[in-house]
């Protein structure tokens, strides 16, 4: 284990990351405020920013480490098992949906990171490169022989992932999560079931 100043660092950052992720998802990035959050994190505005320069380098942080999170726990559950895949895809929709004022900023942001003088727009790039890199490894190891090749079934894959979470956001009365699991049926080892005809 970590000691010393860099351990306590690297503590003090996680504290105001989980402090901006709770003022984020609570009030929205506008109006939260970086000594809200120092203050959530227990510690000093000064503090806060000689770890954080502001609000959208929190924001892309915090997205980032959601984004850590979610592969840690993608490596451990996803076991080269097609029907783990799918319960994983669908159990990432719905944690989102428990956290929809993230969802709509990650949502806004990657649209605005999309111009290439945007600060985050390194970080968006290398996400989507790194995400497209996870689920065509799933798909071409784990797919069957069906109608889409793996590189269009991952294509649409991730396609489906964001632009379902974009129209619950527009509608949350949406089930977002069937919608998944009839598509990894279409692309899976057994090819489309019954349920999804």
């Amino acid at each position: 284990m970590g000691r010393g100043p860099y351990a306590k660092s690297a503590a003090r950052r996680a504290e105001i990351l989980a402090a901006a992720r709770d003022s984020f998802a609570e009030r929205g990035f506008a109006a939260s405020s970086l000594r809200d959050i120092a203050e959530r994190a227990g510690t000093t505005h000064a503090v806060l920013q000689h770890h954080f320069s502001g609000k959208e380098e929190l924001l892309i942080a915090v997205l980032a480490q959601r984004d850590a999170d979610e592969q840690a726990a993608g490596e451990r559950e996803v076991e080269r098992s097609f029907g783990a895949l799918t319960a994983y895809l669908a159990g990432v929709l719905r944690s989102h949906q428990g956290e929809p004022e993230l969802m709509r900023l990650w949502a806004e942001l990657a649209v605005a990171a999309s111009r290439p003088d945007h600060p985050a727009h390194a970080y968006f790039v290398e996400r989507y490169e790194r995400a497209r890199a996870r689920i065509a490894g799933s798909v071409s190891d784990l797919a069957g022989t069906g109608p889409l090749d793996a590189e269009t079934a991952t294509t649409l894959l991730h396609a489906l992932l964001n632009g379902l979470q974009v129209v619950w956001l527009l509608d949350p009365s949406l089930d977002i999560v069937t919608p998944i699991e009839r598509f990894m049926d279409l692309i899976g080892p057994d090819g489309p079931s019954p349920a999804a005809s």
